[in-house]
């Protein structure tokens, strides 16, 4: 298995694939995406601006997946844009005949795999911060895993969680789910789950200090090392995920 860092301006991703080729699809289409969005804010500066949900006159694939993906938790669509990028290049290495491709975008996962993989969970200062996992099984369609803090990294949060991590097959939306319960969420509080009946969303995890919640349909927890190498990390920042193949029992 291939591990690569690789950068394009603001997108800052761990690419894993099993050829140079797939690796190479999915950087083609990162920055691809990547693109699609500049012109669109390029275009329309407020679509970058807005902490609503909003659509643009823009067409573009990677845009209108934000847009959707904003419209139904009611946050901006920049909130999308992580796993939105993630999901093409995922999709791209698809595209170039790739059974296992995996794209973190600093927390935001997008994968197909035919292999079981563990997903850590980096929780800023939480106790259970790198220690706990996702076990994630076999995925022949695309899953997004999409965590948001409001204690780790610089996206903009209105919350206290230390890591609000969603399931979707449509990874703009898990992206953005993810930003608005964790903007909602508290210990005493978790009504803003039950907005998410009816929705596409599989799963979440919730780690707020030593409080875990889970909602929906997660695969399992298990207990985990995540070592700082295996979280996606750029220009000083601390990650909020990691992704590693599960290792033989």
């Amino acid at each position: 298995m291939l591990r690569e860092h690789f950068e394009f301006k603001e997108t800052i991703t761990t690419i894993l694939a099993d050829s140079e080729e797939h690796v190479a699809a999915a950087k083609e289409g990162l920055i691809a995406a990547h693109q699609e969005v500049e012109r669109c804010i390029a275009a329309d500066p407020f679509f970058a601006a807005t902490l609503e949900a909003y659509r643009p006159r823009c067409e573009l694939r990677t845009v209108v997946r934000m847009a959707e993906a904003s419209a139904s938790p009611g946050v901006g669509p920049m909130a999308a844009v992580a796993g939105a990028i993630a999901w093409a290049g995922v999709e791209a290495m698809q595209a170039c005949g790739a059974p296992f491709a995996v794209i973190d975008n600093g927390g935001d996962i997008a994968l197909v795999s035919d292999r079981s993989l563990r997903v850590g969970i980096h929780a800023g200062d939480s106790p259970l911060s790198d220690r706990i996992a996702l076990l994630v099984p076999p995925q022949e369609q695309i899953l997004g895993i999409c965590t948001s803090s409001a204690t780790v990294g610089p996206s903009i949060s209105f919350g206290m969680a230390d890591a609000v991590t969603v399931l979707s097959r449509n990874v703009a939306s898990a992206d953005a789910w993810a930003t608005a319960i964790c903007n909602e969420v508290t210990p005493q509080d978790q009504r803003c789950l039950e907005r998410l009946a009816g929705t596409d969303v599989i799963g979440v995890l919730i780690v707020m200090g030593d409080c875990v919640v889970q909602w929906g349909d997660l695969p399992p927890l298990v207990p985990a090392a995540v070592g700082r190498d295996r979280i996606t990390a750029g220009r000083a920042l601390y990650q909020l995920s990691s992704i590693q193949r599960n290792a033989p029992r």
